[in-house]
């Protein structure tokens, strides 16, 4: 049975400085940003992790996830998409498309496209590993994880959704508030179909990372999601085994899907106080679980550099609390955490 007790790891994250612009990377058709993070020994043939902010973020807002201390620690390169208000007002990534207009959930279209274009610049200029690309994401970024890996599944091999939506939950401003909350409830065939619509595979391994007390994105979109995946893994949607460690409940379907469960935690990543490369701020909380750093070992970047591997282990991740948390971490608003998701919704559509 797999840990999930996160390894410990110095606490500390690369300030915002550290994220170095990349004006020109190819096609851009979603009319994105680009930022990256690249470790001065980086190495050749290194793996690629994919960092999505959330809605009301900049690429510098996701920095306290710790993935650029991991990546020093490690050895692997880091990429930021950023959003742009122009696209949606509120940040969000457009993960329901822009509403009634679903280009960015199409192959090669929009956000995902320019996204690739990223991962192919990153590859090319740091002779990264294109068979250990990695995606993950909070919230909005974390629904626009499932596009990822729904549209170019053969890109990725794993990817880490905190407090996500499953893939074409909604193609409309309406359903896309449903969406959120309380959820829409789909078979898994129904959920399986969706992904199996948008590429042809391998399909990458997934986890899900979900607060039980979620006010934003409602809990119940987490088993959507296992049912989503599993499905389209051609695995049963009951767990294979199950495994509580403290407030962190971890739930595995064969090897190819993992759901953490927060008891307790609102709209947020799980950090782990001191024992953990993520830090305090903006939708995260201190739950006593590093999320960043299980997701990292799930995706099995947590072998020292050369030693071999880039397969599974466990891990976890999310956002920060709507509410205050009994044990630390950053405290909003629950008008915050709808901020973070939701008033992007209203959108303008895409000024060209």
């Amino acid at each position: 049975m797999r840990s999930i007790v996160p390894l410990l790891v110095l606490s500390g994250v690369a300030s915002a400085d550290a994220l170095q612009p990349v004006d020109s990377f190819g096609s851009n058709p979603g009319a994105l940003k680009m930022y990256e993070y690249v470790p001065a020994s980086l190495g050749a043939k290194r793996p690629l992790v994919v960092a999505l902010h959330g809605c009301t973020q900049q690429a510098s807002g996701y920095l306290p996830a710790g993935w650029n201390t991991l990546a020093d620690q490690y050895a692997f390169a880091v990429i930021y998409p950023e959003q742009q208000t122009a696209n949606n007002q509120s940040r969000c990534f457009n993960w329901g498309g822009e509403f009634g207009d679903p280009a960015n959930l199409v192959r090669g279209q929009g956000e995902n496209a320019s996204i690739m274009a990223m991962i192919d610049h990153a590859i090319e200029t740091h002779d990264l590993d294109p068979a250990r690309v990695y995606v993950t994401g909070l919230s909005a970024g974390g629904a626009f994880t499932s596009v990822m890996m729904a549209t170019w599944p053969e890109r990725f091999a794993a990817g880490a959704i905190f407090a996500g939506i499953p893939y074409r939950c909604a193609t409309t401003l309406n359903e896309s508030f449903t969406c959120t909350t309380p959820g829409i409830q789909k078979s898994a065939d129904e959920w399986g179909d969706l992904v199996r619509g948008a590429a042809d595979g391998p399909w990458p391994r997934v986890q899900i990372w979900q607060g039980s007390s979620d006010f934003t994105v409602a809990p119940m979109n987490a088993g959507e999601l296992v049912e989503q995946w599993t499905n389209v893994h051609g695995i049963p949607a009951e767990p294979s085994s199950t495994e509580t460690t403290g407030k962190a409940t971890l739930d595995t379907y064969g090897d190819s899907v993992e759901r953490y469960t927060i008891a307790g935690m609102g709209h947020a990543v799980p950090i782990d106080g001191e024992n953990c490369a993520s830090t305090s701020g903006t939708y995260f909380s201190d739950q006593d679980i590093c999320g960043t750093q299980v997701a990292a070992t799930f995706f099995g970047l947590t072998e020292a550099p050369g030693s071999g591997g880039g397969g599974g282990g466990s891990g976890a991740g999310g956002e920060d609390d709507e509410e205050a948390s009994p044990s630390g971490g950053c405290s909003t608003t629950s008008a915050s955490g709808f901020a973070m998701l939701l008033l992007g919704l209203l959108a303008v559509r895409r000024r060209r």
